[in-house]
């Protein structure tokens, strides 16, 4: 059997609800990947301690619990994939596959099992149904013989599905025999003890090793206290209360803010977090850049060198953006994204822009651009089907600004609006750095497209025009002056700005040509020039553009004096 194992259409179930995505299994390790690869789970192979199979409608279940009592569930595996499967844990890390059955007689009586921090619910020695006792936030007992647990009501709670768990009950009554009481505890009492020494009841369950006090942050709105725990990172403020699992982490951002003191830390999430019918796929945190914290993180000596000595120091003293992200990257595993190798005018790490009426930063990064602070926009390089200078239309000074779209390959647009004109090469050469597609260029233009723009162009300028011709334009021109004067001019194009200046040469060799073998000779030319040839005239054309501008507003200056 090969090594390296793939498994397409598997389902990861979670309480943030059923994600799809690819399974591998290796030598040393499984990794299960979210289609669109914003979210992962890898396990070592040395971690694991127990290897079950369930048969589930239509499918087969596998489930894998690590030493640290945490079960992973993946669905979707078709029945020549178990035999499969069960060789590579037998032969990879000497683990025998459990066979579970599930009950499906609809029976609400029967026994618990209790394993790691996993409750399943048997009937018949069938299981029935199981719940991570991680994820539990409430134990009580009502009347004298039922038990109730409450889920966390958070975060990622069913952001990914309309209904979630939030609440079960179970009923103990006091001849049961699984949970012998005495005269001071009743079966439900010993059973609720039981319940309390694996969940996580409330948050002093797992109680918190450092706290950054008076936090700003910009989404979701407000001031938190932030807490970072063994498990959860946990936002308090005065009117919310968020409670976030670090399995919920997708990457950590850490911006530096041009010529202000404040740097951005934004916390990527998948599920995103939910207030009310609002969800935040990201969490941006504003911090002092120069602000310097001492922390000491209140780990016992045996969990700190047995768990977190290689991740972690005992002690922290630095700038605050540093000691927060250092510490969260030590508890999630999760990589920190920081600025590369772009640089603006400024020499900041991002340019000045508006996006949906909203004014902010745009960070041009090595494999994304992201739009802070509000709204929050991250554009994977991997999404973008192409982008596009264009010419700023709204003020009176064009001629200083330039916007700029981001289309992306399911068609949703990005408009970047009132980037400062200085900003235009250092934009342009690190989009072309990066082989994005650029419009401009005219290589990403269909070729109808290009011809019937040149052709506007060629009938505008081309042939002998009469004098009744020419005042009927004139005319018409001074009827609409006002109405141009408002509409969107259009940016040239390489490819226009080549046709511009190659023209009089095809009609000067060609004399008498028709306007549609002029646009095709024009076509073929251009077709046949290599890339940096085509970039080089979409450079010229912008800057052929902002001269003529120049010119004009400096011609109605002296004409208005």
């Amino acid at each position: 059997m090969a090594d390296d194992q793939f498994f397409n259409n598997i389902s990861l179930l979670d309480r943030s609800g059923t994600n799809t995505g690819l399974f591998e299994v290796h030598s040393g390790c499984l990794l299960w990947k979210k289609q669109g690869g914003s979210k992962s789970v890898e396990v070592d192979i040395a971690d694991i301690v127990r290897i079950t199979w369930m048969k589930v409608p239509r499918s087969n279940q596998l489930g894998v619990q690590v030493n640290n009592g945490v079960k992973y569930k993946f669905d979707g595996f078709r029945d020549q994939d178990v035999s499969s499967l069960i060789n590579f844990f037998q032969n990879s890390c000497s683990i025998t596959a459990e066979e579970k059955q599930l009950s499906v007689s609809g029976k609400n009586w029967g026994e618990f099992d209790i394993n790691g921090n996993m409750l399943s619910f048997l009937v018949g020695s069938k299981q029935a149904f199981e719940v991570s006792l991680a994820d539990v936030s409430q134990t009580q007992i009502q009347g004298k013989d039922d038990v109730v647990l409450e889920f966390r009501k958070d975060d990622i709670t069913g952001a990914n599905e309309t209904d979630s768990l939030v609440e079960m009950s179970f009923h103990i009554p006091s001849s049961n025999t699984q949970f012998v009481g005495d005269k001071n505890n009743s079966p439900a009492q010993v059973f609720l003890k039981n319940i309390q020494s694996m969940a996580v009841v409330g948050v002093g369950g797992e109680e918190a090793f450092v706290t950054f006090d008076t936090v700003t942050i910009l989404t979701p709105r407000g001031r938190y206290d932030v807490e970072l725990h063994l498990s959860f990172l946990r936002l308090q403020g005065q009117a919310n209360d968020f409670k976030i699992h670090y399995s919920s982490i997708v990457r950590v951002f850490i911006l530096p803010k041009c010529n202000t003191p404040h740097t951005f830390v934004v916390i990527t999430l998948d599920p995103p977090i939910r207030k009310g019918q609002t969800l935040y796929p990201h969490i941006v945190i504003q911090f002092e850049t120069d602000y310097v914290v001492e922390s000491k993180l209140a780990l016992n000596e045996d969990l700190y060198s047995s768990k977190y000595k290689d991740k972690l120091g005992p002690y922290y003293k630095g700038l605050i953006p540093e000691v927060f992200t250092v510490i969260l990257h030590g508890l999630s595993s999760r990589k920190l994204t920081r600025p590369g190798k772009f640089r603006s005018c400024q020499d900041g790490f991002a340019v000045k822009s508006s996006l949906k009426a909203e004014y902010g930063l745009l960070y041009p990064l090595e494999k994304c651009f992201f739009f802070l602070p509000k709204p929050p926009t991250l554009i994977l390089h991997d999404e973008i089907e192409y982008i596009q200078f264009e010419r700023h239309v709204a003020g009176g000074s064009n001629m200083h600004y330039f916007d700029l779209l981001i289309r992306l390959k399911m068609k949703q647009e990005h408009l970047f609006r009132s980037i400062q004109s200085n900003e235009y090469h250092n934009l342009f050469d690190f989009i072309s750095s990066k082989g994005l597609k650029i419009m401009n260029l005219g290589g990403g233009q269909a070729t109808g497209g290009v011809v019937a723009a040149q052709q506007d162009e060629v009938n505008e300028a081309d042939g002998e025009e009469s004098d009744e011709e020419k005042e009927a334009k004139a005319s018409l021109s001074r009827k609409g002056k006002e109405k141009k004067k408002e509409d969107p001019k259009e940016t040239m194009s390489g490819f226009m700005f080549f046709t511009h200046l190659e023209r009089e040469n095809v009609k000067k060799h060609s004399p008498g040509i028709t306007i549609k073998n002029l646009a095709r000779i024009l076509g073929d030319r251009w077709d046949k020039l290599s890339a940096e040839e085509k970039a080089s005239y979409g450079v010229r054309a912008w800057e052929w553009e902002c001269e003529n501008e120049n010119k004009n507003q400096s011609s109605s200056g002296r004409s208005s004096d």
